[in-house]
């Protein structure tokens, strides 16, 4: 087989053995190389001592030299390379407690996760394939190198990234893999939630986001995300669904595109829905409010997985809003981008799209006839340019203050009197009668 290497990694390796050292391109760029797609990053595996790559290149950078890693720069680009090493005791289920470096490719080979990331390569020797991951590639595989409960057992993010892998590549779980993944997904615990939460993130806006069920099955979300479980235990006797509450959540994120966000989102949509469940004398369930209180749940799992604050803010807000009813009207359109918030709104029908498609056939045309006007409406707001927040107000705080007006609480409750008449009036929003509002206003008050 051969496989494409770039100019500047032909370089590493080939200064590598010029020294009398061996080197491969190794890992995930090796993987993907083979899936046809482009890596991006190429690492290298060397029997060279991090000393010795120091001295045959110009410039690196000590990134991980304890653990073996320098990065060599050429031309401002860095390229990791790390000696062979025997990973040593695991003492936090993530890290170990030392490394040995060894001249044995094989042995280095050895202490990878998965098959597929488990292969190295160079021009001169080829493919070094020991484990059969080319093999596993072509049967949609993901299995542990070697013991799969010893590869878990050293490193337990390694069960999340194997659901991840599998919802990336769209591959099966190898039995041995995934029971070991049942057995061992307690020790999940041990691992900081910044790391859950860029696996969780990186399986939700896969191909396959609805693999999460394989975390389900497998006791993963029991510990990292056990409201999920209590979702995918909620059913809904509901005319509008044919899911249970997190089956529904699984198959609105397939029908919605895989951006963060908007991905995120359908997954919290629903997420008050069990605690909120009420049935009524005809047997129906209903889950009234569940958005309001999905979305004080969401902001409470989004930041106790360590979400970035602008992050957990969009995606609060989809869920609040998610159920919300827009008045067909351009007045209502105007309303609701006010209350939603500008930047959301483009999401928000998105959001509205894919839960509905989630949900039964039950009034689906009548539905999607109510969509479509509602976009159209809004589209005719935004041509319009229709005021609908405080920049595109023609009354500033300056303005008022250059009327005699204080800057204060009394100010900004003014301006937000005058945007809500200008919501409702979009043909009042020039600054001479907004000032002569603003007089009344002040004079009210």
């Amino acid at each position: 087989m051969k496989i494409a290497l770039p100019p500047k990694v032909k370089q590493i390796i080939q200064t590598i053995h010029s020294a009398g050292f061996e080197a491969y391109a190794v890992g995930g760029c090796i993987r993907d190389s083979i899936l046809g797609r482009v890596p991006d990053d190429w690492d290298i595996t060397t029997s060279a001592k991090p000393e010795e790559i120091k001295k045959l290149f110009a410039r690196t950078i000590d990134t991980g030299i304890q653990h073996g890693t320098v990065t060599v720069m050429l031309q401002k680009e860095g390229f990791e390379v790390t000696t062979y090493r025997i990973d040593g005791e695991y003492e936090d289920s993530r890290h170990p407690k030392e490394v040995i470096f060894t001249a044995c490719l094989a042995e280095d080979l050895q202490r990878r996760d998965f098959t597929i990331n488990a292969m190295a390569y160079n021009d001169r020797e080829g493919l070094i394939d020991i484990y059969d991951g080319l093999k596993d590639i072509e049967d949609k595989v993901i299995r542990c190198v070697g013991e799969a409960k010893e590869r878990f057992s050293e490193d337990a993010l390694r069960i999340m990234r194997a659901i991840r892998f599998s919802a990336q590549l769209g591959y099966t779980i190898d039995e041995k893999t995934k029971a070991a993944i049942e057995e061992l997904a307690p020790n999940l615990k041990n691992i900081s939630a910044e790391r859950i939460q860029a696996e969780l993130v990186k399986l939700v806006i896969s191909p396959n986001p609805d693999y999460l069920r394989i975390a389900y099955e497998t006791g993963v979300t029991a510990v990292i995300f056990p409201e999920f479980d209590r979702m995918m235990e909620t059913e809904q006797n509901n005319p509008h669904h044919c899911y249970c509450v997190g089956e529904h959540t699984l198959q609105a994120m397939r029908h919605i595109e895989g951006e963060k966000v908007l991905r995120l989102a359908m997954l919290f949509h629903d997420i008050a829905k069990p605690q909120m469940k009420v049935v009524d004398e005809d047997g129906t369930y209903h889950f009234h409010g569940h958005p309001d209180a999905g979305a004080d749940m969401t902001k409470e799992i989004m930041k106790r997985l360590k979400f970035d604050n602008d992050t957990i803010g969009k995606v609060t807000r989809l869920v609040k809003f998610h159920d919300y009813y827009i008045s067909p009207s351009p007045q209502g359109m105007r309303r609701a981008i006010f209350k939603t918030g500008e930047d959301i709104m483009p999401y928000l029908f998105k959001v509205k799209q894919a839960d509905m498609q989630a949900q039964s056939g039950y009034k689906r045309e009548e539905k999607q006839k109510s969509l479509e006007s509602l976009k159209d409406i809004y589209r005719q707001v935004l041509a319009q340019k229709d005021c609908i927040s405080l920049k595109t107000l023609a009354v500033t705080g300056n303005d008022l203050i250059a009327s005699g007006m204080k800057p204060g609480k009394e100010m900004g409750e003014i301006l937000n009197g005058l945007l809500q008449l200008v919501i409702e009036k979009p043909e009042c929003n020039e600054k001479e009668y907004l000032l002569k509002q603003a007089e009344g206003m002040r004079s009210l008050n």
